[in-house]
Parts: structure tokens; sequence; C-alpha cells
């Protein structure tokens, strides 16, 4: 099976940071170029990019096409975009302004019902469905919403199920309760989603350490891993994934 890493930037106010735990207020600035960053990526073996804007995924006001032309032009990236899509205009704006793929998260748990169509509409090549998920005190996983702010009373393997039968490819899981720590990924976790939607081709997310991390989330059966800080903080030399082999473009 082929597997994609997915190194990946959040930008907020234009910089790119880090939420710990997808907490505000808990925010890591690092003083980068993203568009450099991408360039250097690339560089060293990368294939995609997946790229969030933070501000539009709290309040809706997405302000990166700028930002997506310009990494068309100067890099091959091909790239994944999340963050405050709201409904078929939003996925439209995206695609146009240079996006391979958009991830629709709120809008998937808020309205399932509708990811059929905007897979019929768009392609299953074209979205990316985020299922970010935080493990109540009962042991249930639910889903916020609105970036993670609002807490939400959806369960993750009620609308998993659901999913599965949209003609949903792609899927993208993150344990919030790992994000932005390097705790390493919870792989009980991706196996519990694979068990139940075997058919989709699932990117792990939150707490991806080393090189040791993304072969076991490859093993376990995901299809990409999504790594954020280890990549930025140098934890995680993508030339050392390059070098393992972990990276083979789908």
């Amino acid at each position: 099976m082929n597997f994609t890493l997915y190194p990946a930037l959040d930008l907020r106010g234009g910089r790119v940071v880090r939420l710990r735990q997808g907490d505000f207020a808990r925010e890591t600035r690092y003083p980068i170029d993203p568009l450099a960053r991408a360039a250097a990526w690339a560089a060293a073996g990368a294939s995609w990019l997946h790229l969030v804007d933070l501000d539009a995924a709290r309040a809706g006001s997405w302000s990166l096409d700028g930002l997506l032309a310009a990494l068309r032009l100067r890099t091959p990236l091909r790239l994944q975009v999340g963050g405050g899509v709201r409904g078929e205009d939003d996925i439209r704006r995206r695609l146009a302004a240079g996006a391979d793929r958009v991830v629709i998260g709120s809008l998937a748990v808020r309205e399932p019902e509708r990811v059929p169509a905007l897979i019929d509409r768009f392609g299953a090549e074209r979205i990316t469905v985020a299922l970010d998920t935080r493990r109540a005190a009962d042991g249930r996983w639910l889903l916020p919403l609105a970036g993670w702010t609002t807490p939400g009373e959806a369960e993750l393997e009620t609308h998993l199920e659901r999913l599965a039968q949209s003609g949903l490819r792609h899927l993208l899981c993150t344990d919030i309760g790992r994000d932005g720590t390097l705790a390493g990924p919870n792989l009980d976790l991706c196996r519990r989603i694979l068990e139940l939607a075997p058919r989709l081709a699932l990117q792990a997310s939150g707490g991806l350490r080393h090189a040791a991390d993304v072969a076991a989330a490859r093993q376990c059966g995901c299809a990409g891993a999504v790594v954020g800080r280890a990549l930025l903080e140098g934890a995680l030399p993508l030339t050392e994934l390059a070098a393992r082999g972990a990276e083979a473009p789908c």
C-alpha cells in the first residue's frame, strides 16, 4: 500500500504556529517563512503539504489564497488545505486557489448528510474529511467543532459508519489530546477506525515524534501521516524518512 507523509503548516495571523492539544491559548510561534519551509520540505523529498488556516477554522476568515498561489508557482508540492470550510463555495474557492484536496471538519460533523453530495460534486480525490476527536471521561471519542474550540457530543464511531457509506476516500483523524505534544501517535485509535472502515485511506495525526512512529502508523494500515511539530523543531528530519523509504507518494 502506498504511504504519504504530509508535513504540516498551521498558520495564524500569517505566522507559522502550533497549538498544544488544540488550545489557542497554548500557542508556539515559529519564526519561519511558510513558503521557504515548504520549498525546503519539497527539496527533501516531500510530495504533499498539509496547510491549515487556524483563523478560518476558528472564525471563518480565510486568507491564504496568495500563499496557495505562491506554493503552486514555486514548489512541486500537492496541497491538502483546511480551515473554515462551511460549504461548496469555500471548497470551490480553495480548489481554484490551488488546493489539490480540501479538508472539511466541522461541516462533516454538523451535517454529515451533505458529504455524499460534496463528493459527487468535487470527486473523492478532492475531499478529505477530518474527524478530529477528544476522549471523554466515559471513554467515548467525541468530535468538537469550530477549530476544536466548541465541545461536541457527536461520537466518532457513529459518524464514521455514516461516512464509510458516503463515497469518502480520504479520512484524517487527529487525537487532539496528543496533538502538538510529541507523545506518540494513538495507534489503537487508528486500528479501531480501520476496523470500522477498512476501505478508507486514513491519515494519522497527533503526537508523531520520529521515524519509528511514522513506520508504526504505516504498519498498522494507515495510508499516511500528518506531522507538524516534530518536523518544525527538527526532531524528525524529513531526509531521514526519505532515506528509510517512509515517503512513498500516492
